[in-house]
């Protein structure tokens, strides 16, 4: 019927109305405290005002997609305590639009806010985030280490301002310790090419790289033979599996290709697995986050009490974000499937939100 066109429209549109201004208050919210945040932390590092405001701009995008499911549900707590408010709702359940139809508009737009983070938000979020990450690196926290993953191995490089090394090695063990087929390319100062190590196999002791059957040769191109070489690092495992690229700075449509990369080059990709099972199940969360928001505010109008939906609505929110943490942690302990680590929030999000809605409408 038309008219039922006309009134799931504007509810899609006041939902999406809602939801967008709350996630612009989250938004200018976050990035006032990331600033002052960034301020604290680089106030002994002499980094001017104007790359903080950068860095800060850089991480807002990550900010927002982890703010999300948050503005959702208060975008929706927002929207429909508004509508029951001024009797909207009343006058389209005395239509004959049930409870379950007038949520089917939001529930809709929540979905296609998913699908839209996941496929479109996650790949600027992540660049914008690993450009962050490199900033912090070299202005708060002074390393220099990194390493990426591809299909031809893995690459590291290591060091300080004075000199650096940059490693490749076409397979790993032991999570990074243990490196075979190994070149180190080497470089002093203002990057400065000193010599290349090409060796059968690196591993990590206490502050140096034992490497073994090692060909060392300088800038003249001759090669000398050693059994064992050193190369001295600062890295620790602990360190290494730091330096693995974080899954948040990696798009929705990268993950696939770095996750077998990385298993094939021998580093385990759980995090990266998890993270990307979680995408998967975004807009489900939406979905749920929408459940939730129409029980706690659907009966404004008839029993008042905007602060009790207020302060049960920001509650459900962190018990969702405690339940999430906890399954991301079993997961990746390997105590659960990463698959169920992954869904199970969505999943009771899902179900707690239909099973009030029921319980208000058809109990």
């Amino acid at each position: 019927m038309s008219w039922s066109w006309t009134l799931y429209r504007y509810l899609a549109v006041q939902f999406f109305y809602g939801v967008a201004l709350v996630y612009c208050a989250f938004l200018v919210l976050a990035f006032s405290i990331d600033i002052v945040d960034l301020l604290n932390r680089t106030a002994s590092h002499n980094v001017d005002t104007g790359t903080v405001i950068g860095m800060a701009v850089l991480q807002l995008p990550d900010l927002g997609q982890k703010m999300m499911p948050f503005a959702v549900l208060l975008g929706g707590v927002f929207t429909f305590a508004r509508l029951s408010r001024s009797h909207e709702l009343i006058a389209s359940r005395a239509a004959g639009i049930s409870a379950w139809d007038f949520l089917m508009p939001p529930l809709t737009v929540a979905v296609f806010i998913g699908v839209f983070a996941v496929t479109v938000f996650t790949p600027v979020s992540s660049r914008m985030f690993a450009e962050f990450a490199g900033l912090e690196a070299r202005y708060i926290k002074g390393e220099a280490s990194r390493l990426a993953v591809s299909q031809n191995g893995l690459w590291m490089r290591q060091g300080d301002r004075t000199q650096q090394s940059v490693i490749h090695a076409l397979k790993v063990t032991d999570q990074g310790e243990n490196l075979e087929n190994v070149m180190v390319l080497l470089f002093g100062e203002n990057d400065k090419f000193t010599g290349r190590i090409d060796a059968k196999s690196a591993h990590l002791m206490r502050h140096y790289w034992l490497l073994k059957d090692a060909w060392v040769s300088g800038v003249e191109g001759k090669p000398k033979h050693f059994v064992t070489y050193q190369v001295p690092t600062t890295l620790t495992p602990a360190q290494i599996q730091e330096s693995f690229a974080a899954p948040d700075t990696l798009s929705f449509w990268e993950l696939p290709g770095f996750i077998r990369a990385a298993q094939a080059a021998g580093f385990s990709a759980t995090r990266h697995q998890l993270y990307l099972y979680s995408l998967y199940t975004l807009p489900a969360l939406f979905a749920a986050m929408v459940f939730m928001a129409a029980s706690f505010s659907l009966r404004v109008s008839r029993h008042g009490g905007m602060t009790r939906v207020i302060v049960f609505s920001v509650a459900a929110g962190f018990g969702v974000y405690f339940f999430d943490t906890m399954t991301r942690v079993l997961g990746q302990s390997g105590a659960v499937p990463l698959m169920l680590a992954a869904t199970a929030p969505a999943i009771a999000s899902i179900l707690i939100g239909m099973t009030l809605v029921f319980s208000q409408e058809d109990g």
